[in-house]
C-alpha cells in the first residue's frame, strides 16, 4: 500500500478538498415548486382541506418512512386537519401503499410518503375507487409507473429538481412547504429539521450539497427542540455536541427496530409525542425491540453464514423462519465478511422475502433488475433493494444474478474503504479531534478519514462486553516510543498475532463520558 504519511495541516488540506468552497445556507435549499408535480400537488391538497375532504396518509416501516410521516402529521396538527396516518406493518401488509392496506383505508384522498413508486396495482383501485392518490417518493421509477393522480419523485426523468439525492422525508418536507403557501399558514419549516436530519442519516444520503445544510442545523435542533422526541433523544445520548454517527448507531436503529420486529405506529408515537412522558414510554420500548433486535440478528447470521458459497460473486442465502425484519442487516453482515453483495432472503409457505445490500460501485438495483423475470416484486437502489419471489424459483435466480455479476469489472467489487494517510500517534490529541470537528458531518460521500497503523507493536488485549465480544488492543506504533494508544474493534475477538503486530485501519472519534473528553481510535479493518 503506498499511503502517504500526513501532518495535521496536510489532513487539513486533504478534507477540504471534498467541498466547493462555499457550504451552502438553508436559504440555499432550492425551491419546492422546482420538484415536478410538486406545485399541482400542494394545491391538490390544499383544495381537499378547504374542502373537509377525508385525507390519509400512508408512510413506510423504516426510519426514513417514519419521519416522513411523523413531519406530515406534525404539520397537519398545526393547520389544524384531521389526518388518518398509516404505516403498513412489514409482516401483514407488506411494503408501501398495497391493496392490502387500501382495503382498511376510507378516503377522498391518499397520500403516500418515501414508497408508491411501483405501487401500480394500488394505483389502479384507487382511479377504481374514485380516489385521489398522490404519491410522494424518492426511489428509482420502474419501467411502469403507477396511474395516479399525480407523483412526486425526483428521481423522474423529467424532473428537474437541482439536487436529486434527497429522501422521501425531504421530499413530503418540501411538499408541506407548498402546502403552507397555498393555505397562507403561519409555520415555521425549520421546526422539523430534526426529524428530517435523522431521515437523512438513517437513509444514507451523501452528506453534500442542501444535505449537509439540512443534518447540520437538524443536530443542532436535536440539542434545542422543545419537541418531545427530541429532548428525550438529547437526554439519552448526553451530550454537548449530537453528531450524525450518533444518529446513526444510537437511534436510528431504535426508531427502526419497531417496523423491524413488531409494528413502526411504535416509532411514530415516539416521535409525534406530544409530552415528554410518553416519548420517553415509546423510547424505552424501542430500545427493547432493538435489543431483540441485535439477538434475533446475531442467531440468523450464524444460520445465514452457513450458508454462503464462497465462490459465487453475489451471495444468495435463504432459510425458514429467518426474521424477515432483520434480513437486510444480515445481508449488511455478510456484504461485511465476505466482501461482496449479499441477498438474505426469508421463506415462508414456499414465498420469499428478502434484502440485498451492495459493496463498492456494483449496483443491486441494475443487477436484480437484469434478473427480474425470476421475481414476484422488487425495488430499492444502487446499494440496497427489496424483493420477493417463489422459493422454488430461488437457485435459477442464485445463477442467473451470478451469471449477470460476471460481465462486472471486478474493480467494482472492491470496498471503498479510502484510507486518506498514516498519522503519527503523537498526532492524535484534542487538537486532531476539532480539525476533523470542523468537516462534520460526516456520513455516505463525506466520509469520516480512516488511517492506517503499519506493522505496530501489540503491547497487550483485553476483551471487553457482556460476552467478551470486542477487542481492546493497546498498541506502539514505534519501537522507540513510549506512547502506546487503544483501538477499539468491536464484534472482533483478536488474538495475539505471533510477532505481535497489528497493522489495522482506524477511525479517531471523540469519547465523552462524565463530562471528560477524549480520543477514542475505532478499528475499521485489520489487515
Amino acid at each position: 500500500m503506498n499511503i502517504p504519511t500526513l501532518t495535521k495541516n496536510e489532513l487539513y488540506e486533504l478534507l477540504s478538498q471534498r467541498f466547493d468552497a462555499e457550504e451552502k445556507r438553508l436559504s440555499d435549499i432550492p425551491n419546492p415548486a422546482l420538484l415536478l408535480n410538486a406545485s399541482e400537488a400542494a394545491k391538490k391538497i390544499a383544495e381537499a382541506i378547504k374542502a373537509n375532504k377525508k385525507i390519509t396518509l400512508v408512510g413506510d416501516y423504516d426510519v426514513d418512512g417514519v419521519s416522513s410521516t411523523a413531519i406530515v402529521v406534525d404539520f397537519f396538527r398545526q393547520i389544524p386537519y384531521p389526518l388518518e396516518a398509516i404505516i403498513p406493518n412489514r409482516f401483514r401488509d407488506g411494503y408501501g401503499v398495497s391493496p392490502n392496506v387500501l382495503e382498511r383505508i376510507d378516503a377522498d384522498l391518499v397520500i403516500t410518503v418515501d414508497n408508491g413508486i411501483s405501487a401500480v396495482g394500488a394505483a389502479a383501485i384507487c382511479k377504481e375507487r374514485g380516489i385521489d392518490l398522490i404519491i410522494t417518493d424518492h426511489h428509482t421509477p420502474g419501467d411502469v409507473l403507477p396511474d395516479a393522480t399525480l407523483i412526486v419523485d425526483p428521481k423522474l426523468a423529467e424532473c428537474q429538481y437541482p439536487f436529486s439525492e434527497i429522501c422521501g422525508a425531504q421530499v413530503a418536507w418540501l411538499l408541506m412547504g407548498l402546502i403552507k403557501k397555498e393555505l397562507a399558514l403561519n409555520i415555521d419549516m425549520r421546526q422539523f429539521l430534526d426529524i428530517l436530519a435523522i431521515a437523512v442519516i438513517a437513509d444514507i444520503m451523501p452528506l453534500i450539497d442542501i444535505n449537509r445544510v439540512i443534518v447540520k442545523e437538524g443536530l443542532k435542533l436535536i440539542s434545542t427542540s422543545t419537541r418531545p422526541s427530541s429532548i428525550i433523544i438529547r437526554d439519552f445520548l448526553n451530550k454537548k455536541v449530537i453528531t450524525s454517527e450518533d444518529i446513526a448507531f444510537s437511534i436510528a436503529p431504535r426508531i427502526n427496530s419497531a417496523g423491524r420486529l413488531e409494528d413502526a405506529s411504535i416509532a411514530l408515537e415516539f416521535y409525534t409525542a406530544q409530552d415528554t412522558n410518553t416519548a420517553y414510554k415509546q423510547f424505552e420500548l424501542l430500545g427493547q425491540l432493538n435489543e431483540l433486535r441485535k439477538e434475533t440478528e446475531a442467531e440468523t447470521t450464524k444460520k445465514a453464514i452457513l450458508e454462503v458459497n464462497e465462490d459465487d460473486l453475489i451471495t444468495v442465502v435463504s432459510g425458514e423462519g429467518w426474521h424477515e425484519g432483520v434480513v437486510g442487516i444480515i445481508a449488511s453482515r455478510l456484504v461485511d465478511k465476505f466482501g461482496k453483495p449479499a441477498i438474505v432472503l426469508n421463506v415462508e409457505n414456499g414465498v420469499a422475502k428478502g434484502s440485498a445490500r451492495s459493496i463498492g460501485e456494483v449496483s443491486i438495483y441494475e443487477l436484480i433488475k437484469a434478473n427480474d423475470s425470476y421475481l414476484e416484486k422488487f425495488g430499492g437502489h444502487k446499494m440496497a433493494a427489496g424483493m420477493g419471489l417463489k422459493e422454488e424459483n430461488i437457485a435459477a435466480f442464485r445463477e442467473a444474478i451470478n451469471e449477470s455479476a460476471k460481465a462486472i469489472d471486478p474493480k467494482d467489487f472492491e470496498p471503498k474503504e479510502m484510507i486518506s494517510g498514516i498519522l503519527d500517534t503523537d498526532d492524535i490529541d484534542l487538537e486532531l479531534l476539532s480539525l476533523l470537528e470542523a468537516f462534520e458531518p460526516y456520513g455516505e460521500a463525506n466520509l469520516r478519514p480512516s488511517f492506517l497503523l503499519q506493522d505496530a507493536e501489540v503491547v497487550s488485549i483485553k476483551l471487553m462486553g457482556a460476552d467478551k465480544s470486542h477487542s481492546r488492543i493497546e498498541v506502539r506504533q514505534y519501537a522507540h516510543q513510549r506512547k502506546t494508544v487503544e483501538i477499539i474493534a468491536f464484534r472482533t475477538v483478536f488474538q495475539m498475532p505471533e510477532n505481535r503486530k497489528i497493522t489495522c485501519s482506524y477511525k479517531v472519534v471523540k469519547n465523552e463520558f462524565n463530562g471528560k473528553v477524549n480520543v477514542q481510535l475505532l478499528c475499521n479493518k485489520i489487515y
